[in-house]
């Protein structure tokens, strides 16, 4: 059996024999979202006869995994398929595939625009792609963007690509019900859909037998979860304890919280486990309260705050992450303002932070205005950059003199003989090797920093 190809004549022409080792080459891009699916990608293509390469001039079949969320995410994604452009004209065979977010938003423009694109798959559709490929094989284009709103993949075992061996994400949920104004995500990834808690809890199994010692749960909104069994209905919380009681050997993370549906009950659980990490991710996008209804993110600066003390009075521990845009649509600089005073009173200890760009298809690119000229959404940025770095510095100066127990997850990229991981706070910490190696848990002595990294000693 050969797998085959047309020609420009129409003619169909062997290119390779389907007995030998296909190799795929999957670049991901985006969230960590992104990256689990990638996993589940590689599972199904594995099916096909194809095994993951990590170099990409060995690859039979190049697939692009991408994310819409941002307007330059999309740009670094037309770069690289100027580069597997000029690879396909050296290995003529070589099949290009789109997928994730980026295909199902613009599976039109790729069609027609990116002649080197072979297939085209979106998120829900990824169960397909062994036929696609197929189809693409014989010349046709291959596209199947069509959305689910029963789509989970919890039958399918991912295939772990993470290079340490230690930590790995698992998805508990897909898609999103909340449509903020400025997301795209609701209309890439569908409607929200939880997997049912067994096959999570099988697969966090799997990869403690498989000696991983930390999991990230996944969700475009965690505390969302859901799962109705019978008379049971499965929270967030419940499920949260249920997967830290696998392992106590288990670090336990999640990803990501929405302000307006963050219990206390799952503050209380995480209190309750010593192996569920002492760290929450919580967008604000704003702390303008005008500006958050305007957003369309169903909760107000008060509210905000007050999940914010909830979690320094349960946790007092815990470290505190957070998203935040400059120069949403009609942002004064009153807006701004409140935002820098939402900063310093959350002391967040580090934030991901953006100037707004409009995503065509959401709500906000169909009613309102992108008013804020560019200079002062590039001023405002890095004003809270500059405050979230002195943020950012106070928090890791206070770990100086603690103890920590880190997960080392690998060796130090700039010395040999240093470990670098994390700790229960979510913070990198590089120390000295010794007698260690990745997947140990070592106590550290914090004994400095850097605007990055804490610094320690074996204690």
């Amino acid at each position: 059996m050969f797998i085959e190809k047309r020609n420009g004549a129409g003619e169909l022409r062997a290119l390779r024999p389907a007995s030998r080792n296909l190799k795929a080459y999957i670049e991901t891009y985006g969230c960590q979202m992104n990256v689990n699916d990638s996993e589940v990608v590689a599972a199904i293509i594995a099916r096909e006869g194809y095994e993951v390469t990590h170099e990409m001039r060995q690859a039979d079949l190049i697939l692009i995994n991408t994310c819409s969320v941002r307007e330059n995410a999309e740009q670094r994604v037309r770069g690289r398929l100027e580069v597997f452009r000029a690879e396909k004209k050296r290995r003529p065979g070589l099949l290009v595939g789109v997928i994730g977010c980026m295909a199902e938003r613009l599976k039109e423009q790729l069609l027609e625009e990116e002649k080197s694109v072979d297939l085209v798959v979106g998120p829900d559709a990824y169960r397909e792609l062994p036929q696609l490929v197929r189809n693409a094989g014989t010349g046709l284009k291959a596209v199947n963007v069509l959305l689910s709103r029963e789509e989970t993949y919890s039958d399918i075992s991912p295939v772990r690509m993470d290079k340490n061996g230690v930590s790995s994400f698992v998805s508990i949920m897909r898609g999103c019900n909340n449509r903020c104004a400025f997301c795209i995500v609701p209309h890439t990834r569908g409607t929200e859909r939880s997997r049912s808690r067994d096959t999570i809890l099988s697969e966090v199994a799997a990869l403690v037998e498989a000696g991983y010692k930390e999991v990230t749960l996944l969700g475009q909104n965690v505390d969302s979860y859901r799962q109705q069994t019978g008379e049971e209905t499965v929270s967030f919380a419940r499920l949260l304890a249920s997967v830290a009681a696998v392992s106590p050997d288990l670090r336990v993370r999640f990803s990501t919280s929405h302000p307006k549906d963050m219990t206390d009950d799952v503050l209380h659980v995480m209190a309750a486990h010593r192996n569920i990490c002492k760290s929450i991710h919580l967008p604000a996008q704003s702390g303008s309260s005008r500006i958050l209804e305007l957003m369309r993110r169903r909760y107000t600066r008060r509210w905000y705050l007050q999940r914010i003390e909830a979690i320094r009075r349960i946790l007092p521990e815990c470290s505190i992450s957070t998203d935040l845009i400059a120069g949403f649509c009609t942002e004064t600089e009153a807006d701004h303002q409140d935002t820098l005073s939402l900063m310093r009173q959350a002391q967040f200890d580090y934030a991901f932070m953006f100037k707004y760009s409009v995503r065509p298809g959401t709500p906000a690119a169909r009613t309102m205005e992108d008013d804020v000229p560019e200079a002062v959404k590039a001023r405002r940025l890095q004003e809270i950059i500059d405050l979230q770095g002195q943020l950012s510095a106070e928090s890791k100066q206070r770990c100086i003199g603690s103890t920590d127990e880190v997960l080392a997850e690998s060796i130090s990229k700039k010395s040999t003989e240093e470990l670098s991981g994390r700790n229960s706070r979510n913070m990198v910490v590089v120390f000295p090797k010794g007698n260690h190696a990745p997947g140990d848990y070592v106590r550290v002595r914090i004994t400095g920093c850097t605007p990055a990294t804490l610094r320690g000693i074996e204690d």
